[in-house]
């Protein structure tokens, strides 16, 4: 059993990325397409999908009834990594939240952090604009 989804989220994402992988796949839940809708409106990777899990079977990959969430990955025209750092800063043994005051650009605006507000998923510029905080899940850049 996985205590947390998200970290594993970002460290598969991450290994993807490491081994210039053009996808990456892993276990489907709404707060983990919600991050990756997050990462494609912000231009981190080129698109998510959710597969139902009668297609992946279908495809040979998984043998499990949950979904896919199948994420691929983004790369600059020489082959750069669009993400370098990825971050998990919300942890299940210690939560950070952040206020909107607090919300300062991440690496001189380069970067995102990803929270979980009252209105969603939102980027902390989307969080800016509208004016909230809450838990911040992670960093991107």
């Amino acid at each position: 059993m996985m205590t947390d989804q998200i970290a594993d989220m970002l460290t598969r994402i991450r290994n993807g990325l490491l081994v210039k992988r053009g996808m990456v796949e892993m276990p489907s839940s709404k707060m983990k397409v919600e991050i990756a809708r997050v990462l494609k409106e912000e231009g981190f990777i080129l698109d998510y999908e959710v597969v139902p899990p009668e297609q992946a079977q279908a495809e040979g990959r998984r043998v499990s009834a949950q979904p896919v969430l199948r994420i691929y990955l983004k790369y600059g025209p020489r082959g750069e990594r669009v993400i370098t750092e990825l971050k998990r800063i919300s942890k299940p043994g210690r939560r950070v939240y952040m206020k909107v005051e607090d919300l300062k650009p991440v690496v001189d605006g380069m970067g995102i952090r990803i929270l979980s507000t009252n209105r969603g998923v939102l980027s902390d510029r989307q969080a800016r604009k509208l004016r909230v905080g809450g838990e911040v899940l992670c960093e991107v850049y």
